[in-house]
C-alpha cells in the first residue's frame, strides 16, 4: 500500500503554473464575452494569480505571453510578482498574429519574414533574462492549407535553422519547450503536428530542448499517456499544457472532458518519476475561459490536477507490478481502478488544513471578497484579452 505520509508530502510540493492570458478575456472565433473585473494589464493579472495561489497553495508560478504581457520594465514586473509570493514562469512567444505570418513565421518562404520571427524569439530570451524565467515555450501556427503550397521538407529545414539559432542564445539554466499541434490554423500540413516531430527536433538540438505536451492537441483516440511515458523515459518531457477538449483544441478546464484520461496521464508521471523536482517537468495550464468566471475556473483546474495526482499517488505500485508480472490482466486493471475510484477530496482537504489553508479552495476564494472588489475597482482602461 502507498505510504500516506509520502503521498501528503508529494501533494504539498506539487506546483502548477497558471497562464496569464487565462485571466483576461478570451473566447472563440465567433465571440469574446467580456466580464467585469478582468485585468487591464500584466500587473493586475498577477494580482489575480496571487488569489489563485492563496486559495490553493499550489500555484505560485505564472506564465507570460509576449507581446500580450509586454511591459517597459520586466524587472519591475518580476519584483511585483515576488512581492505577491509568485514567480514568473514560461515566456510564451507569439509568431502567429501579425499579417506578415500569413504563410508562416520561421518556416515562411520569405527570408525577411523569417528574420522578423527569429528576432521575436530572441527578444523572448532577453525577457527571460530579465524575469528570471527558465522556459521559453514555442508554438508555431506555421503550415500549409493546400497540397503544393510550399515545400514540406524545406519548411522543416527552415524550422531547424531557427530553432538552432534560439537554442544557441539560451543561457545555461534556460530551456526551450517545443509544443506541437495536430492542426489549426494550418489545415493541410502543420509544420510541428505531433510529438514525434517535436521530439526529433529537440533530440537534434540537445539537452536544453524538450517537448511540451498540450493535452488538447491530439487526434481523437490518441493515447496521450503513452507519449508521456515515452518522453519521460527518454528524458525529453519538458512540461504540460493542461486543458480538456471534446472535439478539437477546446481549451476547457483540465479534467472537465475526461478525468479518467487525466488520471492515466498522472499515473505515468508518478510512476516514471515526473513529480521529482530534478526532472524539471512544468505542470502548466493553457486554457480559454469563455463563459465561466476566470479566477474560479483556474482554481477548479488546479484542484482537478491535484485530485488526479492524488489518485495516481494512491496506486498500489507493488500490487500493480505483481499483477503485471503474473500476466493477471484483470487484477492489474483493478489496481488502477481502485485508485481512480477513491474519493481523494477528504485527503486533499486534510493536506490543505495542514498547510494552513482553507480545505475548500473554491469556498476560500468566494469568501475572500476579491471578485466583488475587482468588479467595482477595475473600471476604465482597456481590458486584457487575446492580443492585448
Amino acid at each position: 500500500m502507498p505510504d500516506l505520509s509520502a503521498v501528503r508530502a508529494a501533494l504539498k510540493s506539487q506546483r502548477i503554473e497558471t497562464p496569464s492570458w487565462a485571466y483576461g478575456n478570451s473566447g472563440t472565433r465567433f465571440k469574446v464575452f467580456r466580464q467585469e473585473g478582468v485585468p487591464r494589464d500584466p500587473f493586475e493579472k498577477l494580482d489575480d494569480a496571487a488569489q489563485v495561489h492563496a486559495a490553493t497553495g499550489a500555484a505560485p508560478v505564472v506564465a507570460l505571453h509576449i507581446p500580450w504581457d509586454r511591459v517597459e520594465d520586466y524587472g519591475a514586473l518580476r519584483a511585483y510578482a515576488e512581492e505577491r509570493g509568485l514567480r514568473l514562469g514560461a515566456i510564451n512567444s507569439n509568431v502567429f498574429q501579425d499579417d506578415d505570418f500569413k504563410l508562416g513565421s520561421v518556416t515562411n518562404p520569405d527570408p525577411v519574414v523569417r528574420r522578423k520571427a527569429l528576432g521575436h524569439l530572441l527578444e523572448c530570451v532577453d525577457i527571460m533574462d530579465a524575469t528570471g524565467s527558465r522556459d521559453l515555450k514555442l508554438w508555431f501556427s506555421d503550415g500549409t492549407n493546400y497540397p503544393g503550397q510550399d515545400d514540406i521538407a524545406a519548411r522543416q529545414g527552415r524550422l531547424a535553422e531557427a530553432l538552432a539559432a534560439v537554442y544557441e542564445r539560451l543561457g545555461a539554466d534556460q530551456r526551450m519547450l517545443l509544443e506541437y499541434k495536430l492542426f489549426e490554423p494550418a489545415f493541410y500540413a502543420t509544420d510541428v503536428p505531433d510529438w514525434g516531430t517535436s521530439y526529433a527536433h529537440c533530440l537534434k538540438l540537445g539537452p536544453k530542448a524538450q517537448v511540451v505536451v498540450d493535452t488538447g492537441h491530439h487526434a481523437p483516440g490518441t493515447n496521450i499517456e503513452f507519449i508521456v511515458a515515452f518522453l519521460l523515459r527518454e528524458g525529453k518531457l519538458g512540461g504540460f499544457d493542461f486543458n480538456s477538449r471534446f472535439y478539437a483544441d477546446d481549451d476547457l478546464m483540465v479534467g472537465a472532458a475526461d478525468p479518467f484520461q487525466l488520471f492515466r496521464i498522472m499515473h505515468e508521471v508518478v510512476k516514471n518519476g515526473g513529480l521529482e523536482p530534478e526532472r524539471g517537468v512544468a505542470f502548466m495550464l493553457d486554457q480559454c475561459h469563455n463563459i465561466e468566471a476566470k479566477i474560479p475556473a483556474i482554481i477548479r483546474s488546479v484542484m482537478n490536477v491535484q485530485e488526479a495526482t492524488a489518485k495516481a499517488l494512491l496506486v498500489d505500485a507493488g500490487a500493480l507490478a505483481a499483477a503485471q508480472s503474473a500476466g493477471d490482466v484483470l487484477e492489474a486493471n483493478a489496481v488502477l481502478m481502485d485508485a481512480y475510484n477513491t474519493d481523494v477530496r477528504p485527503l486533499l482537504a486534510e493536506v490543505r488544513k495542514e498547510q494552513g489553508l482553507h480545505p475548500d479552495p473554491m469556498a476560500a476564494y468566494r469568501d475572500s471578497g476579491w471578485q466583488q472588489q475587482i468588479a467595482t475597482g477595475r473600471v476604465g482602461g482597456e481590458q486584457a484579452g487575446w492580443g492585448a
